[in-house]
């Protein structure tokens, strides 16, 4: 049987992908890759929805999600405009969260919190996950501090419900046992490939616990390091986390596979 791996995030709408996106589908097809495709705003939502939906990529994209960037853009979230794009291809809602990294958190926490709680909620009306963003500001763990605050909030009102993925993972173990407790997975980027500072969490976080990523176009593994990250590089990424926990590699890529699949219900 043939391996199959799936990138939970990436841009693959992004202008970067306009000139080879049907050779970039194409490496994916022959390497077993499937990728989940993300919305950063209404826009960006609309062409992952429709790139889930295409004739020509439905099949390597496995699911879209949408949702509202907490800084790509100044939109609010209007359930009512998102309420239309929901269709059997939109897996999951976001990436929506905290982001302190550029602008200092009290000039942007009550815009955010806003944002954020309507997508938690509208989540969890329509029974889909979480894929979360959550960037604090340098040397500090604010931004996971708030998000947790909010989702402990809304599992209390909603319950199982309010669940998903936290994206991008760079914190530290025990922010990550925090959202473990909560029943999020966590999912690590090619970043860990050269931060070592890192390893020590991906040995910690139970392997039916954690999902890998590309985020292509961006943060490209070792050893594609300073090109356009693509979705079939998700495959040096899971090679990672296998090194890292001194496990099998096909062992590690069946099991992220299906973690994929029960966090998003992938069928």
């Amino acid at each position: 049987m043939n391996m199959e791996y799936i990138d939970t995030h990436s841009h693959i709408y992004e202008k970067q992908f306009d000139e080879d996106r049907e050779a970039v589908l194409e490496r994916m097809r022959e390497s077993g890759v499937t990728t989940i495709t993300v919305g950063t705003c209404f826009k960006t939502s609309q062409q992952a929805v429709e790139l889930a939906r295409g004739e020509a990529s439905r099949e390597q994209i496995v699911g879209a999600t949408i949702g509202v960037h907490p800084t790509d853009t100044n939109e609010s979230f209007d359930a009512d405009k998102y309420e239309k794009l929901l269709n059997e291809k939109v897996v999951g809602i976001g990436e929506c969260g905290f982001d302190y990294f550029r602008t200092p958190r009290d000039e942007v926490y009550v815009r955010q919190r806003e944002v954020f709680e309507a997508q938690v909620r509208f989540a969890a009306g329509h029974d889909l996950p979480l894929m979360l963003h959550i960037r604090p500001s340098e040397h500090s763990t604010d931004a996971h501090e708030d998000a947790l605050e909010v989702l402990r909030l809304y599992q209390k009102e909603y319950g199982d419900t309010v669940r998903g993925n936290v994206h991008f993972f760079t914190s530290t173990k025990e922010i990550a046992r925090e959202y473990l407790a909560l029943g999020f997975t966590i999912a690590f980027p090619g970043v860990i490939t050269f931060a070592p500072e890192l390893h020590e969490v991906v040995r910690d976080v139970p392997l039916d616990m954690m999902l890998a990523e590309t985020d292509a176009p961006y943060a490209a593994p070792v050893p594609h390091r300073g090109k356009r990250n693509e979705p079939v590089f998700v495959i040096d990424t899971i090679k990672a986390i296998a090194d890292i926990r001194g496990e099998d590699f096909d062992t590690a890529a069946t099991q992220l596979t299906k973690n994929a699949r029960t966090v998003f219900n992938i069928l």
